[in-house]
């Protein structure tokens, strides 16, 4: 095991880790998974020390059908004493999820023409223009807000994706109302210098560090590397999913999301608490990976879990 240090220098002393392996995970695999195997999950991932734990997503069951269940799904889980996040596209999906009792919702934009026209059908401002009184709504009955963006440093059709045009977006959806924002390496191709670099441009442009998460994935193995340099920045939230699950299904090019386990190794290496009991957490993802057959692709969990045999 790792020894825990002193945090170093310029480094946080916690992270919030922002789970998404039941919602953005799961909505990846091409076999539905039970909806009890799902509510155990989330379970076993509270369990694990983690507080906030994206539950599902209330989009049509025709564009996620892996997640045609949030109905079903979301009253099993709405127990237990953690953050449970619902991605909410339109104002029927937060209709449906303001019925269930959910106090934590997101809306998911994106940086590009290119993949608002994929993911949404919709330009950039048209589906800003749609998350508007979806915001508006959330906020009036007290719900917080969280607002991805995506393909915040590269886009599959576009190639990288300037500054500015990434601050445009953040600002707007800071404007509209959104309490906090995700920013998606979606396929995997932002570097440190890049991360730091839109970083500096959004707090320039008013976006404060403590309204920023990120939210990377390992396409070129650069998402551990990227997180280090956000967490220098002084962002303190992280989004990462259990065992490495996840990818994007309209970025044929990208790989999983960050593995939890990887983040918690790498911050316990660097005395960053982050509340999370580690081997419980590995216990979890294996036990997943065991429903969807097939190893879990993240390093640590295949490193402790060999330990263990």
């Amino acid at each position: 095991m790792t020894v825990p240090a002193p945090a170093a220098d310029g480094l946080p002393t916690r992270v919030r880790i922002h789970e998404v392996g039941a919602r953005d995970g799961l909505q990846n695999e091409k076999a539905t998974v039970p909806t009890e195997v799902k509510a155990e999950f989330v379970r076993r991932l509270a369990d694990a020390g983690l507080t906030t734990i994206e539950a599902t997503s209330f989009v049509h069951p025709k564009w996620v059908p892996q997640l045609a269940d949030a109905e079903a799904l979301f009253p099993q889980v709405a127990d237990l004493p953690v953050d449970l996040p619902v991605l909410v596209p339109n104002e029927r999906g937060l209709d449906r999820a303001l019925a269930l009792g959910a106090r934590r919702v997101a809306v998911f934009a994106s940086a590009t023409e290119s993949f608002a026209k994929a993911n949404l059908n919709r330009t950039v401002d048209e589906a800003l223009a749609m998350f508007d009184p979806v915001v508006t709504r959330a906020k009036a009955d007290g719900v917080q807000v969280r607002g991805y963006l995506s393909m915040c440093f590269g886009d599959p059709w576009e190639g990288p994706v300037p500054l500015p045009q990434v601050v445009r977006v953040c600002r707007a959806l800071l404007d509209m109302g959104c309490d906090e924002l995700s920013l998606g390496d979606t396929i995997g191709v932002a570097t440190p210098g890049h991360v730091q670099a839109l970083l500096t441009a959004l707090n320039e442009a008013g976006v404060p560090t403590p309204a920023l998460g990120v939210h990377f994935h390992d396409t070129y193995g650069q998402a551990l590397a990227n997180t280090l340099a956000a967490l220098r920045h002084g962002v303190t939230t992280v989004d990462a999913s259990a065992g490495g699950l996840g990818g994007c299904p309209y970025a044929k090019s990208a790989t999983g999301n960050l593995a939890t386990e990887d983040l918690v190794w790498m911050l316990r290496g660097l005395g960053i608490d982050t509340g999370v009991d580690l081997g419980r957490l590995v216990a979890t993802s294996a036990w997943m990976a065991d429903h969807l057959g097939r190893p879990s692709p993240s390093r640590t969990v295949r490193a402790l879990s060999h330990k263990e045999q």
